[in-house]
C-alpha cells in the first residue's frame, strides 16, 4: 500500500478542527459558538453546515473502513473531493460579495480558516505524491509520466487531449462505452476489464485503483504542467463503468479548497 497507512489517514480525518454546525468552536467575541455557526453558514450559503453536519461523518465512516480494510483509499478520496463548498469567484474573475462574506465569515470563527488548511493536507495526504508511493507504484507513475510525453505530444487543448486518451484506454483492453463534451468538458465513459482482477485476494477494483492507475496519476502530472486538468476515475462505485474527464485547468476559486489567505481574506 501506499503511505499514508490507513491507520494515518484515520488519525488526520480525526484531526478534524471544526465542530458540529450550531455547536461550539473557536469563535472570536462575546457572541456564542451556536450564534456564530449559524451566521458562518448563512454567509457561506449553508457549506459550512452541511461539510460539518453531512460531509465529515460520512467522511469518518469511510476512513474507519478504510483503516478496517473495508474500503479502498480511492473511495475516501472520492469523498473528499466531493466536500461542500462556497465559490469565491467565476472563473478567473473574483466574487468580491464573496470574498467578504468569507473574511467575515473568518472573523466570526477561526476554524473557517483551520478547516480549509486541514482540507489541504488531507487531500495531498490521500492523493499521494510521488515519495509517498512504494517503489512499484513510483515506477508505474514515472512510466505514465514518460509514456505522456510521447502520447500527448503536440495535444494543447482538451479536446486533442481526449482523443488521445482515449485510444490509450483501448489500447490496453478498455472499452469506451459514451462520449460527450460540454461546456469545454470532456468526458469518457468506460469499462475496465481489470477491475475484478485478484479480488478474491485483495478486493474488488484493488488493482485496478490503487496500482494500474498509478500509471494515470503520470498521465496527470504530465497534463497539469501544461494547463490540463485530466480527473482520473475515483472508484468507480455502484456501477460497471468509470468516468473520466478531461477539461482546461481554471483558475475558479472555491472554500474550503481554497484557504482564505490564498485570495487575500486576512482571517
Amino acid at each position: 500500500m501506499a503511505e499514508p497507512e490507513p491507520a494515518a489517514v484515520m488519525r488526520l480525518v480525526e484531526a478534524f478542527p471544526g465542530g458540529t454546525a450550531g455547536a461550539g468552536g473557536t469563535d472570536r467575541g462575546g457572541a456564542s459558538g451556536a450564534e456564530d455557526a449559524a451566521r458562518v453558514d448563512e454567509l457561506l450559503d449553508g457549506a459550512y453546515g452541511a461539510l460539518t453536519r453531512d460531509w465529515y461523518p460520512e467522511l469518518r465512516r469511510r476512513a474507519a473502513a478504510h483503516a478496517d480494510g473495508d474500503c479502498l483509499r480511492e473511495r475516501v478520496l472520492e469523498h473528499v473531493e466531493a466536500v461542500p463548498s462556497f465559490r469565491l469567484s467565476d472563473g478567473p474573475t473574483p466574487l468580491t460579495e464573496r470574498r467578504e462574506a468569507l473574511a467575515e465569515a473568518a472573523a466570526l470563527r477561526d476554524e473557517v480558516r483551520e478547516i480549509a488548511e486541514w482540507y489541504g493536507t488531507l487531500r495531498t495526504r490521500l492523493e499521494g505524491d510521488r515519495a509517498s508511493l512504494t517503489r512499484g507504484e513510483r515506477l508505474l507513475h514515472d512510466f505514465g509520466y514518460a509514456l505522456a510525453h510521447v502520447l500527448f505530444l503536440g495535444a494543447s487543448s482538451p479536446s486533442a487531449v481526449v482523443r488521445r486518451l482515449r485510444l490509450a484506454y483501448r489500447s490496453v483492453g478498455v472499452r469506451v462505452d459514451e462520449t460527450a463534451s460540454e461546456a469545454g468538458i470532456e468526458e469518457t465513459t468506460f469499462t475496465c476489464p481489470y477491475r475484478s482482477v485478484a479480488a478474491e485476494t485483495c478486493g474488488d477494483r484493488w488493482v485496478c485503483h490503487e496500482k494500474l492507475d498509478r500509471v494515470d496519476d503520470g498521465y496527470v502530472s504530465y497534463l497539469a504542467e501544461r494547463g490540463i486538468a485530466y480527473q482520473r476515475p475515483r472508484g468507480c462505485t455502484d456501477s460497471e463503468r468509470c468516468r473520466s474527464t478531461v477539461a482546461r485547468d481554471g483558475p475558479a476559486r472555491w472554500w474550503p479548497k481554497t484557504p482564505p489567505a490564498a485570495v487575500g481574506v486576512d482571517s
